[in-house]
């Protein structure tokens, strides 16, 4: 992996582990989320708008296809994620979810696009599924603490991740969408497929602008910046490196568990962080 792809990976990943923390001290909700699909819509817009022009970009069925398939994967994986943090810990939800979905994404990417990274990637890809093990702990004693529905849920969301991970390779590397555009209108179908799931709880959407509506703009930001720059890197770089390379943010996303949120376990959750940089440093080298 390029240092170039390194860089927009870790960036990415800020922004991706400090949307998730948001959502989970908000409540999230689908109120919640028709506001900040909303706003990510109205934000873009001109970026995407412009970037259209520059590039003139082949847009035809099968794009819009892809975008289409993109936007109802990602409504299920937000839907997914909403009620594993209703259930579950930030620090137990959010390692199970980011780091079945790249270990799935790269099997995915071995079986179905034929690529084959090397030795020393897998083994990295390897080391941070193993990370994650060690951040989550026993699973025997989930039950005990009260995230096992949250688990179930977590699961779901990586099977998600892992999904629309190999859908979105394809459009942004073959079908040569560019990140921003195809990001832009795949947010914009899957707020339009949110709407009438989320007119079934208008006091939910009255609550969400009255207290919320701040967050939902720096969420609107912040998620779809993480999912660009690492769209971006796919362009360029193998998926089977990014979708592995991403899952630094679990370690963000502990700390601010424990520091921010003081979930429990934060000693042994933060003592796999050598595990998951050797596995970083890994794919960097793979």
């Amino acid at each position: 992996m390029s240092a170039l792809a390194l860089a927009l990976v870790l960036a990415g990943a800020c922004c991706h582990a400090w949307w998730n923390l948001i959502l989970k001290r908000t409540g999230g909700g689908t109120g919640f989320f028709l506001l900040f699909s909303g706003f990510s819509a109205i934000l873009l817009a001109p970026i995407a708008l412009v970037v259209w022009w520059i590039e003139q970009p082949v847009m035809g069925w099968p794009q819009f296809a892809m975008m289409a398939l993109s936007a109802g994967l990602h409504l299920m994986y937000f839907l997914a994620l909403d009620h594993g943090y209703k259930h579950g810990d930030l620090s137990v939800v959010y390692p199970l979810a980011r780091g079945t979905g790249p270990v799935l994404t790269l099997i995915g990417a071995m079986l179905l696009l034929g690529e084959r990274p090397s030795l020393v990637a897998i083994g990295g890809a390897l080391l941070i599924a193993c990370a994650v093990l060690m951040l989550v702990g026993d699973p025997r004693k989930l039950r005990e603490s009260g995230n096992a529905r949250g688990v179930t849920f977590a699961l779901l969301t990586g099977c998600l991740i892992a999904s629309y991970t190999l859908a979105d390779k394809q459009s942004v590397s073959a079908l040569l969408i560019p990140p921003i555009i195809f990001d832009w209108c795949a947010n914009l179908m899957r707020w339009l497929l949110l709407i009438p799931i989320a007119l079934r709880n208008r006091e939910g959407i009255r609550l969400a602008w009255k207290n919320h509506r701040r967050e939902a703009v720096y969420v609107a930001i912040l998620s779809p910046l993480s999912y660009i720059l690492a769209l971006t890197a796919m362009r360029f770089t193998p998926v089977s490196y990014v979708a592995p390379a991403r899952e630094v943010s679990i370690l963000i996303a502990t700390l601010l568990g424990a520091k921010v949120l003081s979930e429990a376990d934060a000693g042994r959750r933060l003592s796999a962080a050598g595990l998951m940089i050797a596995g970083l440093a890994a794919l960097t080298l793979g």
